[in-house]
């Protein structure tokens, strides 16, 4: 059987270290944040952004990208470290995954031709 930690790492998709601009916005307690933040791990269903703010664990955030000026919806599912200041790092997940959202080509995509 697997080990707790292995099935932990276990992902969907393969992750790509990346940089890549975004704005984060989020709105909770009746007030809005919107802020550039910055991509730098992603995969087709999710990312690990670096914000200035924090969002509540669990919310939902739209991303913009900042290249391609798409946008899309994620959940916070996790905070990389517990700091009082930012920039935090969180780790999203995609609402509703688009292929082709990071502009990426993934490790484990299989090419045909």
């Amino acid at each position: 059987m697997a080990s707790a930690r292995a099935m932990m790492e276990r992902r969907r998709s393969s992750r790509v270290q990346i940089n890549i601009p975004v704005v984060v916005r989020n709105e909770a307690d009746g007030e809005t944040h919107a802020a550039p933040a910055e991509a730098i791990s992603v995969s087709r269903y999710g990312a690990l952004i670096r914000v200035p703010f924090l969002p509540p664990m669990g919310s939902r955030i739209e991303v913009l990208h900042g290249l391609s000026r798409e946008v899309r919806e994620f959940r916070v599912i996790s905070l990389r470290s517990q700091k009082e200041h930012g920039p935090f790092d969180l780790g999203v997940e995609m609402y509703y995954p688009a292929r082709n959202f990071w502009g990426v080509q993934f490790p484990d995509e299989r090419h045909s031709g």
